[in-house]
């Protein structure tokens, strides 16, 4: 009831675990907390936190314009509705080294796993998009030598989103992710890879665990578990598939409604009552409420104030 039981400290490690696992961990990405808590009832890994998903529910591009604050009290939002480890998209780190660093310290205090930061220029854009820009080596190295410094707990995932892929060619890419592992990157999250092969380069070049990116309409196809976990791949997000189809579905809603009159023909895909209360835990708030009201108020007490009459002083 409330939030998760399990603390941060916790989640962390078994983030760690799962990728030291062998097995590739699946990250759907979450749009709010209600849906992280059902990305847990099925099962999967952990939790992503788009930040695409999260300038889009402010109604504003992926162009880095969300606040640290902003990112970090939704992320937040999200994190203590799972027991899953949730790792956060962290942009550019919004700012320089130092702002990195800060950055990375509000988001263990939000309760997340871990972050990636990218090596793009601010303003960003989308990974998957045209006409991206990325800072040198040196600038790049040094956000995630900051990042890496400065947290506190050794468990937090540091993870270096390289861009290099789309505007130099794979074996810059590959360089790049080494140097970005020798700066502390825990894993590396090579961006816009176009086939497996490459995933496979990216594997080759370094010795931590590599995430891949399965957002539709990009430039990755869309591969299944069993070919990326083929490729090398340790971790696999789905970063606005449900903010998507979400999104998709209220469409189809609203065009039932001013078309027809109606939401009827849109119910039988709506998400049921009983399913709502079931993943808010109604139940579990009930039995809490019941348990605090169990009691009886003592003799000789007025327990509202007001119902005493005027002249009547409550005894002690």
């Amino acid at each position: 009831m409330l939030y998760s039981s399990i603390p941060p400290e916790q989640k962390r490690r078994a983030l760690r675990e799962g990728l030291a696992s062998g097995r590739l961990q699946q990250f759907p990405g979450a749009f709010n907390p209600l849906s992280a808590r059902l990305i847990g009832d099925k099962g999967f890994d952990g939790v992503y936190i788009s930040g695409a998903v999260i300038a889009a529910d402010l109604g504003l591009p992926d162009i880095g314009l969300t606040t640290l604050t902003e990112v970090a009290h939704r992320a937040g939002q999200i994190a203590r509705m799972t027991d899953l480890p949730c790792v956060v998209d962290a942009d550019t780190g919004f700012g320089e080294p130092m702002n990195v660093a800060r950055s990375v310290q509000e988001l263990e205090n939000a309760g997340l796993a871990g972050c990636h930061i990218e090596d793009q220029f601010n303003p960003k854009r989308c990974g998957h998009l045209d006409g991206k820009n990325v800072v040198d080596l040196d600038t790049a190295v040094k956000r995630i030598r900051a990042a890496a410094d400065a947290r506190r707990d050794p468990d937090f995932l540091i993870m270096a989103r390289t861009d290099m892929r789309g505007t130099a060619g794979l074996e810059e890419t590959q360089e790049r992710a080494r140097a970005l592992v020798e700066a502390g990157a825990d894993a590396i999250f090579p961006e816009a890879m176009r086939n497996l092969d490459e995933f496979r380069a990216i594997r080759d070049a370094v010795d931590v665990p590599i995430l891949a990116n399965m957002t539709e309409f990009g430039k990755s196809d869309l591969f299944t578990v069993d070919q990326l976990q083929d490729a090398g791949v340790s971790i696999v997000i789905y970063p606005v598939t449900l903010l998507r189809s979400a999104m998709g579905a209220a469409e189809r809603t609203l065009d039932s409604i001013r078309l027809e009159g109606t939401q009827e023909p849109a119910v039988g895909e709506m998400q049921t009552r009983s399913r709502l209360y079931e993943l808010v835990d109604y139940e579990g708030y009930n039995r809490f409420d019941a348990s605090v009201f169990n009691f009886e108020v003592p003799d000789g007490r007025v327990p509202d104030r007001q119902a005493a009459a005027p002249d009547q002083k409550e005894q002690p």
